[in-house]
C-alpha cells in the first residue's frame, strides 16, 4: 500500500508534536523542519482538527498540539482518517468506478483483506512509539551525506 504525501505529512508532524506535548506547534516550524509545503501541511493539521486527534489555537501563542495523549494515539486510525479520500484500487471508489470487470472480480476481496491487514498492523502501534526525538534538526544534519 502506497500513502500519499497528505498522510505522510500528517504523520510526520504528529510524530513532531508526540516529541513534546506541552508546546503548541505551527505549520511553518514543522513544514521548514521537514522540507514540506506549508500550504499542505495546514490542511492536513486542518483533517486531524476536524477528527479530534490535534487541537488548533490562532493568534499568539496558537499552533497546533496533541488533542489526547500520543500513547492513546493509534497509528492505523490517522492513516484512516487521511486517506479517507483515497481508494487503494479504483473499484474500492464509492463513485466513479469504471472497473468493467468488478462483478466477476475476485481480486477486490484478496485487496481488501490485504488493506486491512495493513491497517490493523498499524493499530498496533501509537504516536508515542514514534515520537521524534526532541532535535530531529541537529541529528538529520549530522547525518546529511
Amino acid at each position: 500500500m502506497r500513502l500519499t504525501a497528505f498522510t505522510d505529512f500528517g504523520l510526520r508532524a504528529l510524530m513532531r508534536m508526540a516529541s513534546d506535548t506541552d508546546r503548541a506547534w505551527n505549520t511553518g516550524e514543522i513544514a521548514d523542519e521537514f522540507g514540506i509545503s506549508r500550504h499542505h501541511l495546514t490542511k492536513t493539521i486542518a483533517t486531524l482538527a476536524n477528527a479530534g486527534i490535534v487541537e488548533t489555537k490562532r493568534g499568539g501563542g496558537g499552533g497546533a498540539r496533541l488533542a489526547q495523549p500520543a500513547g492513546e494515539i493509534k497509528i492505523g486510525h490517522v492513516v484512516r482518517v487521511l486517506e479517507r479520500d483515497q481508494a487503494l484500487v479504483e473499484c474500492f471508489q464509492a463513485k466513479g468506478n469504471a472497473c468493467t470487470i468488478t462483478p466477476l472480480c475476485r481480486l477486490k476481496g484478496f485487496l481488501s483483506r490485504a488493506e486491512g491487514a495493513f491497517l490493523n498492523a498499524l493499530d498496533d502501534h501509537t504516536l508515542a512509539d514514534c515520537a521524534l526525538p526532541s532535535s530531529t534538526r541537529d541529528f538529520l544534519s549530522e547525518t546529511a551525506p
